[in-house]
């Protein structure tokens, strides 16, 4: 199973977003895809039409061992697409973990449990900090997506996740790469954005997607539906860039599929 974390210290860079427009993005070419909501906000959940009452078990349960991996995973309306959803509990989790034994693997050993062949790729949306929960994902997962909006305060945020990379790498996960750099809340009339954005290629060069996502209403609207923008509506300019982001991030994988 591949894994990924998605990730980025800095609040409202569209991490959520991304996660569950890619992950349906690629449950609709064929991928078996589990989702792993690993922020206490739970917007992920919500985002994905799943109600506080249908969160029995939750990652909560299973960072702390109160519940196996197939009782926390959750079926969503849309086909292929597997969630552990998020309760509020996990803000405590942080502190509750501090006295376990490998307090930083604890959803990597979960997630070696899944039946072989369950599912083909696994995306943990990570909360906006570089805490435990975050450090969880990063140990367990072999490669990051870094959403990254395009302001010039994202920069600053993005040199110091990769300082955490290089000491997560140094310490706990040393195949830990960087998939790709995802370039969000575009706007083309906004000069910033491409001053940003040119920034960001110089730096990182080919580790940046060519696809962009674009500042878009839909994309807003989507989660209050409990809908991801794919399937609110599949033909706004976010949901076609997010398309084009899932088949970028294939093209990258080591495995791929022919429906993509």
């Amino acid at each position: 199973m591949i894994r990924i974390a998605v990730a980025n210290q800095k609040g409202g860079v569209g991490k959520t977003t991304t996660a569950i427009n890619v992950a349906t993005a690629l449950a609709a070419t064929g991928w078996r895809v589990l989702l792993v909501d690993l922020d206490p906000q739970g917007n992920a959940s919500t985002g994905l039409g799943i109600h506080q009452a249908e969160r029995v078990r939750s990652s909560y349960d299973l960072l702390l061992g109160e519940c196996g991996l197939a009782d926390a995973v959750i079926a969503t309306r849309i086909p292929r697409l597997d969630l552990i959803a998020s309760t509020p509990d996990l803000s405590g989790a942080e502190i509750e973990l501090v006295d376990f034994e490998q307090r930083t693997h604890r959803l990597l050993t979960a997630l070696e449990t899944a039946p072989p062949g369950k599912w083909d790729i696994a995306l943990f949306d990570c909360p906006p900090s570089l805490g435990l929960l975050t450090l969880n994902a990063m140990v367990a997962a072999q490669s990051l997506l870094v959403p990254l909006q395009c302001e010039f305060f994202a920069l600053e945020g993005l040199s110091q996740l990769l300082q955490t990379v290089e000491r997560i790498r140094g310490r706990f996960n040393p195949t830990l790469s960087i998939l790709g750099v995802a370039l969000t809340m575009y706007d083309r009339r906004n000069r910033l954005t491409e001053q940003v954005a040119q920034d960001v290629r110089t730096c990182l060069g080919k580790a940046v997607f060519e696809t962009v996502i674009p500042r878009n209403v839909r994309l807003s609207e989507a989660p209050s539906h409990g809908l991801p923008a794919l399937i609110y509506d599949h033909k706004c300019p976010g949901s076609e860039a997010y398309m084009a982001l899932a088949r970028e991030l294939i093209g990258r994988l080591p495995r791929q599929k022919a429906a993509a």
